[in-house]
């Protein structure tokens, strides 16, 4: 009666498998022989019971009967060894449990991951290959898609899960405990929405990025501002209901660089304007002096020779070289360079090429790279769960832009890479690796931000900051913003845009609804350099090393620092301290650009 105490032999098996880890010695003749298959379950459990509040396993053991007694004498040393590590049974059944649910998490976590794979090569495809005659059909597969995405976000066994989780997370590991952070705050800002804003949001963006499409060709933003105003008010509503406790425009920012605040923008992008704008008139004024400094070699001028199909086949060999795995990836063209795709397996990367600038296919491929290797170097232990995601679109753009700029556009790489160039166009073989090196880092004030130079870069970004956070705040209005967009350009960068096209046209984001997108673009610049520093002083030769074309260290030193480490921190800053001892510091941005600039303009 006191072994089985109603037990079947059912619970008590279960019972002990979920002990998981505990082990009886089953050649032990004792255990064998004297004790029956149900008794000899339940004698460990109740032992084990017992011991939780005894000093002495003499007694816990004894105190059931001599034949228990006697068969827990041949089982005592393993299960005193095993108490040792997992802390007693409570500690068993409690992380047993803990596991499971764990477990039964990640299992739906996962299947999110998968929908939103999905929608991944929906919008990929959307982008490269859709026929314009499918724009409706798109748009109403990703609103159905959008809400079965959003039934699977807020279901309560998730929330149910997150709670009981939330608190045995002692037992967690520091990627548990992220990824449960990771899982909670989503899941509070999923539930705060309805199925139906989530399939109008879906439906909007792919409506507003075909109208912006339009806009763009015919040039006529008055065309595109009553959607485009709509996408902005719509965003408004889904991040006052989803994020309640943050300001409207920090609400935004935090969707593409958690726990990142205006104010703190509004601190470092004020900073680098005040050390950019004397640099900027600095190089202006000695390039005034002596054009000779913004003279590009003829043979690199644009035109006829820039085959846009070499130049395909060119850019596809420095990818491969650098690191990109088209195992895993392919490249594709679209009207603006982007990375995309629906798993780390399934990294798809799209540029564009022309004859009149081939510095921008050269330039979107190793950027896309870059934002493709992040994902390719997601940690597979914990694939497909939000904390192997990329850490926010700053730290995104600091892989893209430490390739593009501190690896591509380098003397170092140009020597490596010059070769290539002649073999691909035989008519730059008189063109040296400084030739190319002075090529790509003409500063010279410019109308579209992705061909900008990286001095004058930082100033295009801080101004769709001002307009995107004046908009979201009410203070400026959609119908005001292509005259607010050229006085800014006038007065920041001293052009003015000449059409729609190449003015407040010119960028796919506002469309899409990533508002609060570009401070990562400035941000992630800063992020490069500060790790790229740290990169020197960690990988002896570096600069050689590129210089002769060994990428490879430093693609696994990004690996290791970076990819791998997916959302473990909470922020940019975190990790910046876990990989550089220090947050992000513009000064290392500033000194960057005038040790290389100042030897090129002599200011």
């Amino acid at each position: 009666t006191i072994l089985l105490g109603g037990w079947s032999r059912r619970r008590c098996d279960d019972r002990l498998m979920r002990l998981g880890s505990i082990r009886l010695p089953s050649k032990s003749p004792r255990y064998r022989l004297l004790t029956p298959s149900v008794c000899k379950r339940f004698a460990v459990i109740t032992c084990l019971t017992q011991t939780l509040s005894s000093s002495s396993w003499c007694t816990s053991a004894f105190s059931l009967g001599p034949r228990i007694g006697s068969c827990l004498g041949s089982c005592l040393p393993p299960l005193r060894s095993n108490l040792k590590q997992r802390h007693g049974l409570g500690h068993s059944l409690h992380m047993s449990s803990m596991t499971e649910e764990y477990a039964e998490l990640c299992k739906r976590v996962k299947k999110i991951s998968h929908l939103e794979g999905t929608m991944g090569l929906l919008g990929w495809d959307e982008q490269t290959m859709m026929p314009s005659g499918a724009e409706e059909a798109r748009a109403n597969q990703k609103a159905v898609l959008a809400g079965v995405l959003h039934e699977a976000k807020v279901d309560p066994v998730i929330g149910n899960l997150l709670s009981s989780l939330e608190k045995k997370q002692e037992l967690l590991d520091d990627f548990q405990k992220a990824n449960i952070r990771e899982c909670k705050t989503r899941y509070e800002r999923n539930t705060r929405m309805s199925a139906e804003l989530a399939s109008r949001e879906a439906h909007l963006e792919s409506t507003c990025y075909a109208a912006w499409v339009k806009a763009r060709e015919n040039s006529d933003f008055a065309s595109f501002a009553p959607m485009l105003k709509e996408m902005f008010d719509l965003r408004k509503e889904i991040l006052t209901l989803t994020k309640p406790e943050m300001s409207i425009y920090d609400a935004a920012i935090d969707s593409f660089d958690p726990r990142m605040k205006m104010e703190r923008l509004e601190v470092i992008f004020g900073e680098v304007k005040r050390e950019l704008t004397p640099m900027i008139e600095a190089i202006k004024q000695k390039a005034a002096a002596d054009p000779s400094l913004q003279q590009v070699h003829p043979a690199l001028q644009g035109g006829a020779d820039w085959d846009t199909g070499k130049q395909a086949e060119m850019c596809k060999e420095i990818a491969k070289a650098i690191g990109f795995d088209f195992q895993s990836g392919r490249m594709d063209v679209s009207v603006h360079p982007f990375t995309g795709g629906s798993h780390s397996t399934d990294v798809r990367i799209t540029t564009r090429y022309s004859e009149g600038n081939w510095i921008e296919g050269v330039a979107g491929t190793i950027h896309e790279c870059g934002h493709a290797m992040y994902e390719q170097g997601r940690n597979k232990e914990m694939s497909d769960l939000p904390v192997s995601e990329a850490l926010g679109m700053a730290t995104h753009e600091s892989q893209s832009l430490l390739w593009e700029r501190m690896v591509g556009q380098s003397l170092s790489f140009w020597k490596w890479a010059t070769p290539i160039m002649h073999r691909y166009f035989p008519h730059t073989k008189e063109c040296t690796a400084e030739d190319f090196y002075k090529a790509v880092n003409i500063v010279q004030p410019s109308l579209i931000r992705v061909d900008a130079d990286e001095v004058t870069y930082p100033l295009h970004v801080i101004l769709r900051f001002e307009i995107e956070r004046d908009l979201m705040q009410g203070k400026l209005d959609v119908s005001d913003l292509a005259r607010v967009w050229n006085d800014k350009m006038k007065s920041y960068l001293g052009v003015a845009p000449p059409s729609d096209r190449e003015g407040v046209l010119q960028d796919v984001h506002w469309s899409s609804g990533a508002i609060g997108y570009f401070p990562s673009y400035s941000l992630g610049a800063m992020m490069a350099t500060q790790l790229f520093r740290q990169a020197k002083k960690e990988i002896s030769n570096l600069e050689e090393k590129i210089e002769k074309g060994n990428f490879l260290e430093l693609k696994q030193w990004l690996n290791k620092k970076v990819h791998e480490k997916g959302s473990l921190y909470p922020n940019a800053d975190k990790l910046l301290e876990a990989v550089t001892g220090e947050p992000l510091q513009p000064s290392y941005f500033i000194e960057y650009l005038k040790e290389k600039y100042q030897p090129l303009y002599k200011f």
